[in-house]
């Protein structure tokens, strides 16, 4: 009897333990506020994107922070007549808001001039990029859900030369971006 009660014992213990190890490989929202200083990144990394541009990007709110609800950055602009591809992000919104500088957005076919104070939204599935016309900009960026943008900027952060055409369609590739075209161009 001994025996049988230690194996149904043991057994009852199972669920308990895989759900545990269940919960620890989930993501976790984050259960308290936190504050970043300004000039700060959340986890004290800046991420230049090089080879697309010479942006600056801060972490202000990770996906780790909101299982992988939202993610926002701080992106100081540092290259004046430059900006990404014309891409689409199939699973992501994507909304700027102008702390500093102009810059000119396509979304779709439509071309928007912004400046200090204006905000500007990106649906899924749309074509878009930018061009900053100013020598220096700062923006917040705001990507719903999250998705793999952390990941995009460590790893733009990374490159030592500047990529190819093809290394930089590969990189949005593999994280959720499809290029469809050339950087914007100022007119």
């Amino acid at each position: 009897m001994k025996r049988k009660n230690f194996i149904l014992s043991a057994l009852a213990i199972i669920p308990t333990l895989v759900f545990a190890k269940i919960e620890s490989i989930i993501p976790m929202r984050t259960k308290a506020g936190f504050k970043v200083i300004a000039g700060e990144a959340r986890f004290g990394k800046h991420y230049k994107m090089k080879g697309v541009t010479q942006n600056i990007l801060d972490i202000k709110i990770s996906g780790n922070d909101t299982e992988n609800d939202l993610a926002v950055f701080e992106q100081t602009g540092l290259s004046p007549n430059g900006g990404p591809p014309l891409h689409i992000h199939p699973y992501q919104d994507e909304w700027f808001y102008v702390i500093d500088g102009e810059y000119l957005f396509q979304v779709g076919e439509d071309k928007y001039q912004i400046k200090s104070g204006d905000t500007i939204f990106l649906p899924r599935k749309v074509q878009h990029a930018f061009i900053q016309l100013t020598d220096k900009g700062k923006m917040i960026v705001s990507y719903l859900p999250a998705g793999k943008m952390e990941e995009f900027f460590a790893v733009t952060d990374k490159w030592t030369s500047p990529p190819s055409k093809e290394e930089i369609a590969k990189v949005f590739e593999d994280h959720d971006m499809i290029v469809v075209g050339a950087p914007l161009k100022t007119d």
